[in-house]
């Protein structure tokens, strides 16, 4: 009888065993993440999504053997605030080492207070951090019927939020883009998917120092 439980007792230690050292080489085996969490500048908005400059980050990353994936978790018109609430859920189930918080234009273009979105990207980064993963954040730029003041505190914000956390800013996700009519969709807020390698070369020469160097 005890010979029979300690050998069904082995048998069963043999089986967590097996079943931890699988669950141990999944895990190694899963690829780095990097998870976007933006809004329509990052969504693809009005174009496929293949156009977009996240899938062309993938594109690149893959052709360079960098190896990481990208986790694109924007969302058309969100907002600091809404970031803020859906990041810890994609911290735990992505667990990237890279997260890049690509929020706050619809912010201002609500009129959200500044210290409002100082707070919002503060916590997100702090979020971030607690979890290990390095930060990036990007700069945008309200237009100028928004107002002298409010929109250089909004410009400002972003670098005084990442000087003040110490993460890698991206300065202005538009730039070379904004001020030329052709690259801009109707709007006058969206890129165009032409546009889109262009913004790929302002944030890779952001994120590329952030990402581990290929095998």
């Amino acid at each position: 009888m005890l010979k029979t439980t300690l050998s069904k007792l082995s048998a069963y230690t043999l089986a967590i065993t097996a079943s931890m050292l699988l669950l141990a080489t999944t895990q190694a085996d899963e690829p780095p993440k990097l998870l976007i969490v933006g809004d329509s500048l990052s969504a693809g908005y009005q174009m496929d999504l293949e156009a977009s400059w996240t899938t062309l980050l993938q594109n690149k990353l893959d052709e360079l053997g960098y190896g990481y994936k990208v986790i694109n978790a924007s969302i058309s018109g969100d907002t600091t605030s809404g970031g803020l609430r859906r990041l810890p859920r994609s911290l735990k189930v992505h667990q990237p080492e890279i997260v890049v918080i690509e929020l706050g234009g619809n912010d201002g273009l609500q009129g959200a207070p500044v210290d409002m979105i100082r707070s919002n990207l503060t916590s997100m980064i702090t979020l971030s951090k607690d979890t290990g993963a390095k930060v990036i954040i990007t700069g945008i730029q309200m237009p100028p019927n928004y107002g002298g003041t409010y929109t250089e505190e909004f410009m400002q914000v972003f670098f005084d939020v990442a000087k003040a956390q110490d993460v890698a800013i991206v300065p202005f996700i538009l730039k070379n883009i904004a001020l030329t009519p052709s690259l801009m969709q109707a709007d006058g807020i969206h890129p165009t998917a032409e546009a889109q390698s262009i913004v790929l070369d302002n944030m890779w020469e952001i994120i590329e120092p952030a990402l581990t160097p290929p095998r």
